[in-house]
């Protein structure tokens, strides 16, 4: 049996010393030089999330009604006061009430959640700064011990944040692509001129995930295993076309 065929060749970098008419059919450049590289890059990029929300419920049981508000209504305060006293911004706490009688008692429960990354969100509490994040959590937990339940933060990107990373690494292939011209011409002793054409080809996202009120980790995880299980990924392939000007410069190469 004959050996099977190698495996296609990947060329990154194409270079066209000589001059020659431009191919007929791709629009936009017929009047490009004959003299160019043609250069593919890459780049991926992560980022973290920057918001954090933690949801809190209190609960309490009492035969008289306004007995069963008050206490919970007072430790609502305190968490929102201590909150505020950290940077947490009012409109960033919201709070949900269930008021309703159970057998010959009045049952009070409020929930509540503190959305974090800055600290911001409900008594929901929500923080874009995890270290306020933190420290709002140890403290309700040393002041109101089991009556008050926090549960595990859930880690997310606003549209804002994934929007900001895919610019960043469409730039940073770009970039990336670039360079590697640079390198190709510098080879040879030319010196790289303008961009003839920049076209994304490919764009790839996974990880993370945006804003939601539902928190899919298992609650042994720690803050740093959920941070990163939140992390959001991307990246971006770039193909280039640069114009060769000419022999390079010696005294800018020694430079």
């Amino acid at each position: 049996m004959a050996p099977p065929a190698p495996p296609p060749s990947r060329v990154f970098a194409e270079l066209d010393l000589a001059p020659a008419p431009a191919p007929e059919g791709r629009a936009g450049l017929a009047a490009l030089p004959g003299r160019e590289v043609h250069v593919s890059g890459s780049a991926e990029l992560s980022a973290r999330p920057d918001r954090a929300r933690v949801s809190l419920r209190l609960g309490s049981r009492k035969e008289a009604a306004v007995a069963a508000r008050s206490s919970v209504s007072r430790r609502l305060q305190y968490i929102a006061h201590s909150a505020r006293l950290r940077g947490v911004p009012e409109e960033n706490m919201t709070v949900t009430e269930d008021f309703s009688r159970v057998e010959n008692t009045y049952q009070m429960e409020a929930e509540a959640f503190l959305p974090s990354a800055s600290c911001k969100e409900l008594v929901c509490i929500i923080f874009s700064d995890f270290g306020k994040m933190q420290s709002v959590c140890n403290l309700l937990i040393e002041k109101l011990g089991t009556s008050v339940t926090i549960n595990p933060p859930h880690f997310y990107h606003t549209p804002e944040a994934i929007d900001t990373l895919r610019r960043q690494v469409c730039v940073t292939a770009v970039g990336n692509t670039r360079r590697k011209a640079q390198e190709v011409c510098r080879l040879f002793g030319q010196a790289l001129g303008k961009p003839l054409l920049i076209k994304e080809e490919e764009t790839k996202e996974w990880g993370g995930h945006i804003d939601s009120h539902l928190s899919h980790s298992a609650d042994s995880q720690t803050l740093q295993e959920r941070i990163q299980n939140a992390t959001a990924y991307a990246s971006c392939r770039v193909f280039a076309v640069f114009e060769i000007k000419g022999k390079e410069n010696r005294r800018n190469k020694l430079l």
